[in-house]
């Protein structure tokens, strides 16, 4: 009854303050993002245009200082320089328009430093550990353990140049039946809709 009445309220006003030309005030969003300094901790849900309209700066600002080669990856943890000189950037037409709204991933994204050497395409299929009762994080992948070996850093590249970096750390029933085919870990509220994909896989030494 208590959340009618409210409402009730809500609505009066908003209709009188409309009717009489008077803006209602709204409260602005809670920005998640840590800021220390001169330097802005990437927290879950964070976006890069909400950190840069926080820290009064802009996105393309943001993109320069980090060196982020995509504006719509940032990783829960990562920590971006707000001031600085910056590097121009070339950015195509399509890149320039498009807004910077992709939430935070998980630090399992974060690139492994050295090389890379590809392993042609493989199938990806999907799992939630913690479905699974298995506390083991969503750092890593399942595979045929003949052809990674458990430790093994992989680089995993999908058709639209998204890149996720993960340790070998299992091998499951799909997995180690197929030699091609990899079992990525991740929570269940970021598993493609798809189900299955394919994508590129390289080594990382």
């Amino acid at each position: 009854m208590m959340i009618k009445f409210k409402a009730m309220t809500w609505w009066l006003t908003a209709t009188l303050a409309a009717a009489f030309g008077v803006t209602v005030a709204t409260t602005a969003p809670t920005h998640a993002a840590t800021i220390s300094g001169n330097t802005a901790t990437v927290q879950s849900g964070d976006t890069l245009s909400e950190i840069a309209h926080t820290t009064g700066t802009s996105v393309d600002t943001l993109v320069s200082l980090n060196h982020l080669a995509n504006r719509d990856l940032i990783l829960v943890g990562q920590k971006l320089t707000l001031t600085g000189t910056t590097t121009a950037a070339t950015a195509t037409p399509s890149s320039a328009a498009k807004p910077a709204t992709a939430r935070a991933t998980t630090p399992s994204q974060q690139p492994s430093t050295g090389t890379a050497t590809s392993q042609g395409t493989f199938k990806l299929t999907f799992y939630d550990p913690a479905v699974l009762g298995s506390n083991m994080g969503y750092g890593g992948v399942a595979a045929n353990l003949s052809v990674f070996p458990k430790g093994t850093r992989l680089k995993i590249v999908l058709s639209d140049g998204t890149t996720w970096y993960r340790v070998v750390n299992d091998t499951g029933g799909f997995a180690a039946s197929n030699p091609r085919q990899l079992d990525v870990a991740m929570p269940s509220s970021q598993i493609p809709s798809a189900g299955v994909l394919s994508a590129t896989v390289s080594v990382v030494n």
